[in-house]
């Protein structure tokens, strides 16, 4: 099988292409014929030994068939979304014509979708939802400001927050986005800043943050919203330089709840991945509820060209690479 991998596994990398024997079955785990994956920043990390595990092989979620499943928790031929479990990681990644996953990283995701629209969902959807109604516990009628509203992580955010009823403030640092923005739903967009604590009229109550932008906004996200409230981080747009002095007892608001959330938990005890409804988000997105189509498409060997155009700001969205002819 094809796959693509690293130059330099840890140090900054090109992709070179790469004849691996497909992965044997092992019990416990999920051998999948990949038919298209997304494209995501932790990859880009890891491309450039920014992370502190890289395997070989690159990427985090798939969609695609299952070609071997001694456990029989999945169907032989049953279509399926799979996400970290170690891809990319600990063990091979996705950017390969198979890949062998654990069993509690897959799901079912029986759909009319094209393989290219099924692969926008996995990451960006499992992680946004989890965010949103595991640890901010968005509620219908509440407020939620997500920082990083353009990448593909904060649409599906979007996408999910205002199918629930939520009221949506996003920000962007292009203002030409905010018209995108709001035709998502969002009621209001802000352009980023460090200091949008500052800059937010008094009046909003907001209930919740969803940081995607990383540290250099955390301590702000923290005063922004009202007591009560909840911030969650879970991207780093901004870089993963970590904040320099972080004094709780000076710099932290009281009666503010702060947590972290990172894909790399799906499959755990406490983040199972049958968790999150990934059916019914396919289902959504199929009935035209919102959009979730990948905003480009490339093919297996222009993964360097994709990661370009992420890396350039250039993405708009979901990119999503498509194998073969599918």
């Amino acid at each position: 099988m094809k796959s693509i991998v690293l130059s330099n596994p840890g140090q900054p990398s090109t992709y070179i292409f790469k004849d691996f024997p497909i992965p044997e079955p092992l019990p416990g785990h999920v051998v999948i014929e990949i038919k298209a994956f997304g494209i995501n920043h932790a990859e880009m990390h890891m491309r450039h030994g920014q992370w502190p595990e890289i395997h070989e092989v690159s990427g985090i979620e798939c969609v695609g068939i299952v070609h071997s499943c001694p456990g029989g928790e999945f169907a032989v031929g049953a279509k399926v979304a799979a996400l970290m479990g170690g891809l990319g990681r600990t063990i091979p990644g996705s950017y390969a014509e198979y890949t062998r996953v654990p069993a509690s990283n897959v799901a079912s995701i029986e759909s009319s979708l094209s393989w290219e629209e099924l692969a926008a969902l996995p990451e960006s959807y499992a992680t946004a939802w989890t965010c949103l109604f595991r640890n901010l516990e968005l509620t219908n009628g509440q407020t939620l400001l997500v920082r990083g509203g353009t990448s593909a992580f904060g649409q599906a955010a979007i996408n999910l927050a205002v199918n629930a009823g939520a009221k949506v403030i996003a920000t962007t640092r292009n203002p030409d986005r905010a018209k995108m923005l709001l035709e998502l739903g969002v009621q209001r967009v802000e352009l980023e800043s460090p200091k949008l604590a500052e800059m937010l009229p008094k009046e909003l109550a907001i209930d919740s943050v969803l940081n995607l932008i990383g540290n250099s906004v955390l301590l702000d996200s923290l005063f922004i919203v009202q007591r009560g409230g909840r911030v969650c981080q879970a991207g780093w747009l901004g870089g993963l330089a970590p904040i320099a002095e972080f004094n709780p007892f000076l710099q932290m608001p009281s009666g503010v709840h702060f947590n972290f959330f990172g894909s790399f938990h799906f499959g755990t005890p406490g983040f199972p991945l049958s968790d999150v409804p990934l059916q019914k988000i396919a289902e959504d997105v199929a009935a035209g509820r919102f959009n979730a189509k990948p905003s480009q498409i490339f093919q297996f060997e222009e993964i360097a060209e994709a990661h370009k155009v992420m890396e350039e700001g250039r993405a708009g969205g979901k990119l999503v690479v498509k194998l073969g002819g599918n």
